[in-house]
């Protein structure tokens, strides 16, 4: 898929730029994070001519192999435990839940134990199975105070170099969130849902597709569409993007 021997895949993935979990078997899962992100090492190092440290810190991974994050100091939840909560009380089997959601049961195993993250596309599949929305995901908490400090955010991995923030207290009819995307990352799959969004670029630029439809938007755009058009997006460019992003209702 991405061109290059299992060797160099061991490299990079000892460089720190790939983590793949391990099953119980010891084989490797690779996610399409993963995938995305050794084709762009691999145009990285054959197109442009650089060395591994220069790949490493252009897509953000530091040459001791811990990823550098850009998440805030925001509240983190785990979903893992949630969705392997609500999977166990609905009496479904692994297998069940991974073949609604297109994904892999190590996969699937691994995001229950909080051993990989899931894409946003992976989210919305595994929320629409059990019939959650967003918010279900988050802690719950009092809403009686209107006010979100900075520091006092709820945040969620939407999968690798995609990190979401919760804007607002309690369930709401809007779901507004602060969207973190680092170079390269993005949804995953594509993904539709009820409902209407709207998104605001504070900071850098993002590929987005909506249907058969592909728009480029830059700092300071902002877009609003169906939720039922299935859309999926990425960050094409070299710095973290940030976006204001609103859903309603609350739902995946």
């Amino acid at each position: 898929m991405v061109g290059m021997s299992a060797t160099m895949l061991r490299s990079w993935e000892r460089l720190g730029l790939i983590q793949p979990v391990r099953t119980d078997s010891s084989y490797r899962l690779y996610t399409s994070d993963d995938v995305t992100r050794l084709k762009q090492a691999r145009y990285l190092r054959k197109v442009r001519g650089l060395n591994a440290v220069a790949i490493a810190a252009q897509l953000g991974t530091k040459p001791n192999g811990a990823r550098r994050t850009t998440a805030p100091a925001a509240a983190r939840d785990s979903i893992g435990p949630r969705l392997r909560q609500e999977r166990l009380g609905k009496r479904k089997s692994l297998a069940e839940v991974a073949k609604a959601a297109e994904i892999s049961v190590g996969f699937l195993s691994a995001i229950e134990r909080s051993n990989m993250s899931a894409s946003v596309g992976t989210l919305r599949k595994l929320a629409r199975f059990y019939g959650m929305n967003v918010l279900d995901l988050f802690e719950h908490e009092d809403s009686t105070h209107p006010v979100v400090r900075k520091n006092e955010r709820k945040a969620l991995s939407g999968g690798a170099g995609v990190n979401m923030e919760l804007l607002a207290r309690g369930h709401t009819v809007l779901e507004p969130h602060l969207f973190r995307v680092a170079p390269g990352s993005g949804s995953g799959s594509a993904y539709s849902h009820e409902g209407e969004e709207f998104m605001f670029l504070m900071q850098g630029e993002l590929e987005i597709s909506l249907g058969d439809q592909h728009y480029r938007l830059q700092s300071g755009d902002s877009m609003n569409f169906q939720s039922s058009t299935p859309h999926q997006w990425h960050n094409p460019g070299r710095k973290e993007t940030i976006i204001l992003w609103v859903n309603t209702p609350p739902t995946f």
